[in-house]
């Protein structure tokens, strides 16, 4: 069995809703999955002034933070994330800045890596927040898996990086098929995970 953790940031609940559907489709493949979000290092002024973040932050409290014994306890790691003007959200950085100490004793290494983001506008950067995230894979020897078109629904969804929505400003909620994508996501991922584990 594949044990994957699906780490993510989500300010208003976009990109957490895409995490829920990863996981649903790791656990269709078999998976043990754990659903975790990273800390959040917005200052509580910036989180009062907008219902809702403050909002979304209540309503996943009983979400667990993730921790580098997750890491550790992980066969696969799935990343997802808003962009950040291209870029992985602080937050989520903040996370992976911890973990020196993992990557000092090659604990990540032969791991199977995969990420997945949103943006409020399109062409907002998915693309190359995906990719950002992929360069810590490389840095921590670990094995990517994307999503190409190896499922019809990527001929719908269209990026072949991972999965990725666009949220028109926070006002639209993933869609059928970005939420299919997801699943996909989560599924190849454990599949491919058990398989390589079963090579060991």
């Amino acid at each position: 069995m594949a044990k994957v953790a699906i780490i993510y940031y989500s300010q208003t609940g976009t990109t957490h809703q895409l995490a829920k559907a990863i996981e649903e489709g790791a656990k269709s493949a078999g998976a043990e999955t754990r659903l975790l979000k990273v800390k959040e290092t917005a200052p509580e002024e910036v989180l009062a002034a907008n219902q809702n973040w403050k909002q979304h932050r209540e309503e996943t409290a009983h979400i667990a933070e993730a921790t580098n014994d997750d890491l550790e306890w992980a066969d696969a790691i799935i990343f997802g994330t808003p962009t950040r003007y291209g870029l992985p959200s602080t937050q989520l950085k903040n996370f992976i800045d911890q973990t020196g100490g993992l990557w000092a004793k090659g604990a990540l290494a032969n791991k199977i890596g995969s990420a997945f983001t949103s943006t409020g506008t399109a062409h907002g950067g998915q693309e190359q927040t995906i990719l950002a995230i992929n360069t810590v894979f490389y840095h921590w020897s670990m094995i990517i898996v994307s999503l190409g078109y190896a499922d019809p629904i990527q001929f719908a969804a269209g990026n072949p990086y991972g999965t990725s929505f666009t949220s028109n400003n926070g006002q639209l909620d993933p869609d059928e098929t970005a939420l299919t994508a997801a699943k996909f996501q989560g599924k190849r991922v454990a599949e491919i995970t058990a398989k390589f584990k079963g090579n060991e």
